[in-house]
């Protein structure tokens, strides 16, 4: 294999470390080394020296330990293997990372178990290029970003969920609410990480969240949010959830007149669960009373009364209308007993306007024994001079 006479690296920016393909070298072989990058010279695992920007030639006078692991003769000229590795120093800000299932997290507000993700970048530096090809690169041909992730994905799925976990629980909020904080959990995760990156050389620069997000198709966040719409719901209309279940209760026995919560209505039970409420919500609750009220007398048909009044139904027995007031009891038509009297002969009640017994004959005309006044039937006293009659 013929001898490299220069070995130099453009790569991407994303590559943290690369290994030049080809080992065999020359004590005259030129080492181009670019701004914001560091090669480092490796003989047997060994790490050798290592080269800053610039151009160096790969001789015995550059790197004394050579002749010792190669048997060169001082200053002389000869074809050697070894491997030289490119270190990337530049700071590479977009390191994306991201949770590939979702984290499992207890809401400390709602009690109930909520499906996170999680989403960010972080910015890293290689502080210490030796430290960093001896503990993470290895036998590796190159390492990137994306290996860098899978290297670092556990250390921070762990710490970000504790984090976030330790986080909502101390601050007391909810999970829907976590992306108003995701700042201030972010610099306590890169606080937490810059350590463990720099025992391996790497520089933690910085550590952002971009986004924590819940599963719009997830369960228990389908429930929470329902919920919570419907707790709006019932704030801005001005009434609790427990009012909310009388409402709903009381529908039911407006749908339902023989219901055993119609007649609680009725009685005024009903009307118990709805003391307190105030504006829209009684307004509600006598409308569904009056329903309630209204069904319950169609149900009952012929056997109710309809108050010609105000039109509200009343049971048969009522003698008042329990929406107005008014009277019920029907005037009595004519010829009903109040109308007649009664025969003074044969007991038997006579037609008014008769003059005698429809039954034995005997007159029902009687005059007054005081003043001759001719008496109506059924009059005890005379209207004229007030003698008694009879």
């Amino acid at each position: 294999m013929a001898i490299i006479e220069v070995v130099k690296y453009d790569g991407p920016p994303g590559v943290f470390a690369w290994k030049y393909p080809n080992p065999e070298l020359g004590t005259w072989t030129q080492l181009i080394v670019n701004e914001s990058q560091e090669a480092i010279l490796f003989k047997g695992g060994q790490a050798l020296d290592s080269f800053t920007a610039g151009r160096h030639t790969l001789s015995t006078a550059n790197i004394p330990l050579l002749s010792n692991l190669v048997n060169l003769p001082f200053g002389g000229k000869s074809p050697f293997t070894a491997e030289i590795w490119y270190v990337n120093k530049l700071n590479s800000m977009n390191v994306k990372w991201g949770t590939s299932a979702p984290l499992q997290l207890q809401d400390p507000k709602y009690k109930m178990m909520i499906a996170v993700r999680a989403f960010g970048q972080f910015g890293v530096r290689i502080e210490e290029p030796r430290k960093f090809l001896l503990k993470l690169v290895g036998t590796l041909p190159q390492f990137d970003q994306s290996t860098m992730l899978s290297y670092f994905r556990g250390l921070l799925m762990s710490n970000i969920n504790e984090l976030i976990s330790t986080y909502l629980v101390h601050k007391k909020i909810s999970i829907l609410e976590i992306n108003a904080y995701v700042s201030e959990i972010s610099k306590h995760i890169q606080g937490r990480l810059a350590s463990t990156f720099l025992e391996s050389g790497i520089e933690l620069n910085n550590f952002y969240i971009d986004s924590i997000s819940i599963p719009d198709d997830d369960p228990a966040t389908v429930r929470l949010k329902e919920a919570l719409a419907k707790k709006a719901e019932m704030d801005i209309i001005g009434f609790t959830y427990q009012q909310e279940r009388s409402f709903n209760t009381m529908e039911e026995a407006a749908g339902n007149p023989g219901s055993i919560g119609a007649g609680m209505v009725n009685t005024g039970l009903g009307l118990g669960m709805g003391l307190g409420f105030a504006g829209p919500a009684s307004e509600m609750m006598n409308r569904m009373t009056r329903g309630i009220m209204e069904g319950g007398a169609s149900a009952a048909g012929s056997t109710a009364k309809t108050c010609p009044s105000c039109g509200a139904g009343n049971s048969a027995e009522a003698r008042f209308c329990s929406g107005c007031g008014r009277s019920l009891q029907q005037p009595q038509p004519e010829g009903t007993p109040a109308d007649r009297t009664a025969c003074r002969n044969c007991g038997e009640q006579v037609v008014p306007g008769a003059k005698f017994c429809q039954h034995c004959g005997t007159s029902v005309i009687i005059s007054c024994a005081g003043c001759g006044h001719v008496l109506q039937p059924g009059q005890k006293f005379c209207p004229e001079c007030g003698t008694r009659a009879g």
